[in-house]
């Protein structure tokens, strides 16, 4: 069995019952360009810090599975090709010595392997428009329903479809909590059309919610009103993005990627700077909270 390689930093604060925050990968090395990830990855890790917290970006780099990178390591994610790797694809990449970054439903099993309680990321995987023909739904929802890891993230991405997937969530008893907000995020957009279920108001009452669980939990935390995403702006490169989809005939896992660049580049780099944001807000709340469950 490949062993688990826990960054000492990451081990000693564990030992130490000090709180630690798992942070994604696959947003370096898939979500954003070149040279701004790394600016990203670091940005991340010094939010963590600065909140009282232990950062813990989580890799597979040469089929050993990283939950803490060094520097150097940090870079690869951010400058080699890797493979985007979601929770089924872990054995095949330790077996065949592969690189790659992990998903929200991969990194929260790794940080729930190597005992860390709280995951920051930016937007969640869901069900896709069409899944009732397709079926293209995302690992991750299945994941966190069995994974008890607090994630902390925008909601989801509004290329999905968002009732169902908070359907499913629903049927799958992962306990949706909205933070300061009544709706559900929309990533990009602050608010959707849908309700939270629950509401908390500060880290100490996420962190009592989650305590008092027995499944993974997710925190809906909206995007800074100072880089909310225009109404209209949105729209429109929504609609031009699922028209790309259909005429490429994009599906599955290659569908976030696609999309993501057509907001980046036809958006004048408004998407880019939405993305940053919303996720180092989200990793500033992860590390309250787990700052609170250290308590």
């Amino acid at each position: 069995m490949t062993t688990l390689h826990i960054a000492e930093e990451v081990r000693d604060a564990l030992a130490g019952n000090r709180p630690v925050v798992a942070l994604e990968s696959t947003i370096l090395s898939h979500g954003l360009p070149a040279p701004r990830n790394r600016e990203v990855g670091v940005r991340l890790e010094t939010v963590v810090r600065a909140a009282g917290a232990v950062p813990a970006t989580i890799a597979v780099l040469d089929g050993v599975p990283h939950v803490g990178l060094t520097d150097q390591q940090l870079d690869r994610v951010c400058s080699d090709d890797l493979l985007k790797l979601s929770k089924r694809d872990l054995g095949a990449a330790y077996a065949l010595g592969r690189s790659g970054a992990t998903t929200v439903a991969s990194t929260a099993a790794l940080a729930h392997a190597a005992g860390v309680r709280v995951f920051a990321t930016g937007g969640l995987g869901g069900v896709h428009r069409g899944a009732s023909e397709t079926w293209d739904v995302s690992a991750d929802l299945d994941v966190i329903a069995r994974t008890p890891v607090l994630i902390v993230c925008s909601g989801v991405k509004s290329i999905l479809d968002m009732g169902a997937t908070l359907e499913v969530l629903e049927t799958l008893s992962v306990p949706v909590v909205g933070y300061q907000v009544d709706r559900f995020p929309a990533f990009y957009r602050r608010e959707s059309e849908f309700e939270v279920p629950w509401r908390v108001d500060d880290p100490k009452q996420a962190a009592a919610v989650f305590a008092n669980g027995d499944s993974g939990m997710l925190l809906a935390n909206p995007i800074p009103h100072a880089f909310e995403m225009d109404a209209e702006l949105h729209d429109r490169l929504l609609a031009e993005g699922l028209e790309l989809l259909r005429t490429r005939n994009v599906h599955g896992k290659d569908v976030t990627p696609v999309l993501l660049e057509h907001f980046h580049t036809a958006s004048g780099g408004v998407s880019l700077d939405a993305n940053e944001e919303l996720v180092v807000n989200n990793a500033q709340l992860a590390a309250e909270v787990a700052v609170e469950l250290a308590r």
